[in-house]
């Protein structure tokens, strides 16, 4: 359906979020918040390729479903799960999207002369937090995301915090386990093999196969992805399997969190 953009066209913003096992978009106007969005899911075995591809199809498709134009949309904002550089539009590594060393910012200018903005996507997540949230008056805050891998967003003294590199906060590849699951990255033993949703679906996968019993095995023998709700209803129906290796990864979240904070002293740590 439609949506009636009749006011404030100009100040539209296309706002996407490229997540491991989806990207979703949306058309936002200052004024009036989201109007049209759309979710699909991400194909993230082509790598740099298909990416900018699939990047623009969505955008095209939310100004085709909203009824506007290329001229009515002031910024296309990408949000990436991984390092990236946001004054040259460059992501050094994104390994849920097999991506490495590629500037998403010119390769998305070929196809639109919209003007295109690159930010970390929890560090995105810690912004809206800090200005529209619960961290309004928090100047030292740590927002975690635990999805597909773990990301971390730090807001210093009220202000975003990036690092000399634009790297801080990429918790998810603490090492945490020497010689630990191998990570996307290339290490062992990081932060999110251990804790994510991806490293509790393997574990999970592993114990079925090893003959355990879950609610989760048909799932499993069907081949149909195990995703967070799934998870969820087997955790509220006390499936022994899904309990067990959650409470482990939420055990190993606690203990990180809390050598994070020994460190850093923060005021807020913000979980989602």
């Amino acid at each position: 359906m439609k949506a009636n953009l009749k006011a404030n066209l100009k100040d539209y913003v296309i706002g996407i979020d490229m997540g491991g096992t989806k990207i979703l978009a949306a058309l936002i106007n200052s004024k009036d918040g989201i109007r049209t969005r759309i979710k699909k899911a991400t194909k993230t075995k082509n790598g740099n390729t298909n990416f900018v591809k699939a990047l623009w199809g969505i955008t095209s498709e939310v100004m085709l479903e909203a009824g506007i134009t290329e001229k009515n949309v002031k910024a296309i904002c990408l949000g990436i799960p991984g390092t990236v550089n946001p004054l040259t539009g460059r992501i050094g590594i994104a390994p849920n999207l097999n991506i490495k060393n590629m500037n998403i910012k010119e390769q998305l200018q070929q196809f639109t002369s919209i003007p295109v903005l690159i930010e970390n996507d929890v560090n995105l997540a810690a912004l809206g937090i800090k200005h529209f949230g619960i961290g309004k008056d928090v100047e030292d805050m740590l927002v975690v995301f635990v999805g597909t891998g773990i990301g971390g967003g730090l807001i210093f003294k009220g202000n975003m915090h990036r690092g000399a590199s634009f790297t801080a906060g990429e918790i998810g590849h603490m090492v945490i386990q020497p010689n630990g699951p191998l990570c996307g990255c290339g290490q062992k033993g990081c932060f999110e093999a251990l804790a994510s949703r991806t490293a509790i679906v393997r574990d999970i996968t592993k114990q079925v196969k090893l003959g355990k019993r879950s609610l989760l095995a048909k799932l499993l023998k069907e081949k149909v992805p195990i995703k967070s709700k799934a998870i969820s209803n087997a955790l509220k129906k006390k499936d022994t399997v899904t309990v067990k290796i959650v409470t482990q990864a939420a055990v190993t979240i606690g203990k990180t969190l809390a050598n994070i904070n020994n460190l850093l002293n923060l005021q807020m740590i913000v979980l989602g």
